[in-house]
């Protein structure tokens, strides 16, 4: 698996670490971000949080768009 980015930048010597979850793209260490996401599950007539988050990979491209203000 290569990492897409890499790919793009001609550079194929990088192996992809990780699927970026918004896109599906292979992503390597420089160019995938690990975000954290609180997990939910339903508990009686409300929603509850998960006291240790989950982690989400997302490649630089996907990054970018979601935390562009």
């Amino acid at each position: 698996m290569r990492c897409y980015d890499c790919l793009q930048e001609a550079r194929s010597d990088t192996i992809g670490i990780g699927v970026c979850s918004r896109c599906g793209l292979a992503t390597c260490e420089n160019h995938a971000r690990v975000r954290q996401v609180r997990v939910t599950h339903q508990n009686g007539l409300g929603a509850s949080h998960g006291r240790i988050p989950a982690r989400r990979v997302v490649c630089h491209t996907c990054d970018m768009a979601e935390t562009a203000h």
